[in-house]
């Protein structure tokens, strides 16, 4: 099964097993740049779930490149933690890499060593929101020699390769672009000299490293910044790193700055693709796919295809390490499923915390959560099958546990389902999938259109009880709140009814935006429509543009606080916000609502009253905890716990967490 993706494949003189890799994430698992226990399980991880290629990173060689709390390779001192690293990587079946790294303008250097950011030119930074230091050519020639002296130490580490970033902005993809790139030295100027600095680093370190020992670049297929590098770009700077020395070439996307989503749900999987494929029609030698490729029938089908050679799964395995070998053995329904939503990896990493993952518990705490068999197994009743109690359900019957999973509705999910709903979220679907085949595969038993009451849990006699009752629609204290006309988000998300052409959406917090996109999406073109009509020629690109972005619907949001949004993670807020501007949808700020009458929302905004008539009117305010049995449990002398929204409405990874701490900790 998938013989293409569990074909072996060599770069240079290393045989990699299969065609999966690990690629460079970061994690910020330790503050001071040194690797600890808890990188050390992490990687462990990743190499025994049947990876071929596991790659640590990224790593800095120098303050001002990196600052102090990515992992450093600047001197000897640390190579002895690296080659534990290496040794773990191997003895678990996997090669491995490290990617070495300089973020060049997009440094924070200055926030943590007080270092002022050093670049090809002294040019503004969107990411950094910095104005960085020119680099001399005795700097351009230090931190060339810094690459090649940290490679050496990869090598003398034990690990089997090296690669280079040369993607996602950072100092290389500065020098390349002409955007970025203003020098009117060899460095500067006309394509030769803008990709001088990167082809001198790899000439340095061939000759350093040896003919035999592997150097690859991650690249970025499409810079996706106006001005900068394009596709037709990226082609012609990989036969140049082949020139140079370079064995393999990973392709990922743009830069951080970009403006187009890269490794959210509203990429398609596999959607980048076709970025390695370009790459590889100019190169003879391996190329590596990224970016949202999420399942093993499109990782398959990429290699299949002739698309690139290996397939990157970064975020994919951080959400279950365990993907090749599920997939190997046809185990496909069993993978957890990474949904693409970078609350708990992106968003962490940009706030300036670990990363964890939503689906996976164990992600990040592999050497503390460990699912240990149960010396005495009880009978496990537990209550509400939304993310909660199914992750509850499922952990405890993975411990041994007698388990019984009761849910008043028709199916499993919960909550789950209206998340799904809204344009580009299904992958959020994908979790409910998933536990039900893990439901079955523990032999938990499911009863569906139960509602308990404790009688009923009296009845039944467990030995202990998790109460995931969950949350249901806010009503805010608005006077007409309950009128003909006023639906809340819920019903519309989960019934999808008709509604009219003039539509309020009250509340402005991370339901009310993705409420009010669903509905200003209603009627404008989609996908496959769009790609008929672009292949084709029937419409103009600009047309099919236009088409996408208008539906049939007229969107009025109204929001209390002065900034609509709270709630959207920090990594994936500009792209639903960006997409509230396409489609025309009107956003009121500091709109408090005072009553709504015969279809009309009467409100307060800057001190003004204001009267809006609309056909149909959405309460999205929030939700409130259900704790009917919450309540009656506490003094009912049951072992017990309560989690997930019953306790406090909250996203969807505090449930997932909670329900397995919950079932781990059962005694």
């Amino acid at each position: 099964m998938f013989d293409s993706l569990f074909s072996p494949i060599k770069i240079n003189s290393v045989e990699i097993k299969n065609r999966i890799a690990y690629p460079s994430l970061g994690l910020l698992y330790s503050y001071d740049g040194k690797l600890n226990d808890r990188y050390y399980n992490f990687f462990r991880e990743r190499a025994r779930g049947g990876c071929g290629l596991v790659t640590a990173g990224p790593v800095g060689f120098n303050s001002v490149g990196s600052g102090l709390v990515t992992l450093q390779l600047n001197d000897d001192s640390a190579v002895p933690s690296f080659a534990k690293l290496a040794k773990i990587i191997k003895d678990e079946g996997a090669v491995a890499w490290v990617q070495l790294f300089h973020a060049g303008a997009y440094s924070y250097s200055k926030i943590i060593t007080g270092e002022t950011p050093v670049a090809p030119s002294a040019i503004y930074s969107k990411y950094s929101k910095q104005v960085p230091r020119e680099m001399t050519i005795e700097e351009i020639r230090e931190t060339q020699q810094g690459f090649v002296d940290a490679a050496l130490r990869v090598k003398h580490a034990g690990f089997d390769g090296v690669e280079i970033i040369g993607s996602a902005g950072y100092l290389i993809t500065q020098f390349l672009s002409p955007l970025k790139n203003k020098r009117t030295d060899m460095y500067g100027g006309p394509f030769e000299n803008r990709v001088r600095f990167a082809r001198e680093i790899i000439e340095m370190m061939r000759r350093a490293l040896g003919p035999d020992y592997p150097i690859t670049i991650r690249i970025a297929g499409n810079d996706f910044v106006p001005e900068s590098n394009t596709d037709l770009d990226a082609a012609e700077i990989a036969k140049v790193y082949e020139a140079a020395g370079i064995d393999a070439i990973n392709v990922t996307g743009g830069w951080h700055e970009s403006r187009v989503p890269q490794l959210y749900m509203e990429l398609p999987r596999g959607g980048f693709a076709y970025l390695a494929a370009n790459v590889k029609k100019s190169v003879s030698i391996p190329v590596m796919a990224s970016n949202r490729i999420t399942d093993p029938c499109t990782a398959d089908q990429i290699i299949r295809d002739g698309m690139a050679d290996m397939v990157n799964l970064g975020r994919v395995l951080i959400a279950d390490p365990y993907w090749p070998e599920k997939a190997r053995q046809g185990r496909v329904d069993e993978i957890k499923p990474c949904i693409s939503c970078g609350q708990a990896c992106a968003d962490e990493l940009f706030s300036g915390r670990p990363v964890y993952c939503l689906a996976n518990p164990q992600a990040s705490f592999e050497g503390e959560r460990i699912i240990r068999e149960a010396k005495t197994p009880k009978k496990v009743m537990v209550i509400g099958a939304g993310p909660a109690g199914m992750e509850a359900a499922v952990t405890a019957a993975m411990a041994g546990h007698r388990v019984e999973l009761y849910e008043k509705s028709a199916d499993i999910g919960g909550q789950l389902w209206i998340a799904g709903t809204p344009p580009h979220k299904q992958e959020i679907w994908e979790l409910i999938r998933y536990y039900d085949t893990m439901l079955d595969k523990y032999e938990v038993e499911v009863v569906l259109e139960k509602e308990v009451d404790m009688d009923f849990i009296r009845k039944q006699n467990p030995d202990h009880v998790i109460v995931a009752e969950g949350s249901e629609p806010m009503v805010p204290p608005i006077k007409g709140i309950d009128s003909p006309g006023v639906i809340s988000a819920w019903e519309l998300l989960a019934q999808d009814p008709a509604i009219g052409k003039k539509v309020a959406v009250i509340g402005g917090g991370a339901v009310g935006i993705e409420t009010a996109e669903f509905i200003a999406s209603k009627g404008a073109v989609q996908g496959e429509t769009a790609a008929f009509l672009l292949k084709y020629g029937a419409e103009s690109p600009d047309r099919i543009r236009d088409l996408m972005k208008r539906g049939t619907k007229e969107v009025t949001v109204f929001e209390m606080m002065p900034r609509a949004g709270a709630g959207l993670g920090r990594s994936t807020r500009w792209i639903l916000m960006s997409n509230v501007d396409m489609f025309g949808i009107d956003i009121k700020n500091n709109a408090r609502v005072l009553e709504i009458r015969e279809g009309a929302v009467i409100y307060e905004q800057d001190g003004e009253k204001h009267t809006d008539r609309f056909d149909t009117i959405v309460n999205a305010v929030g939700s409130r905890p259900v704790r009917k049995i919450s309540d009656a449990i506490k003094d009912s002398g049951i072992p017990h716990a309560i989690i997930g929204d019953c306790v406090k409405p909250r996203q969807i990874n505090n449930a997932i967490h909670e329900g397995f701490l919950a079932a781990a900790e059962i005694e």
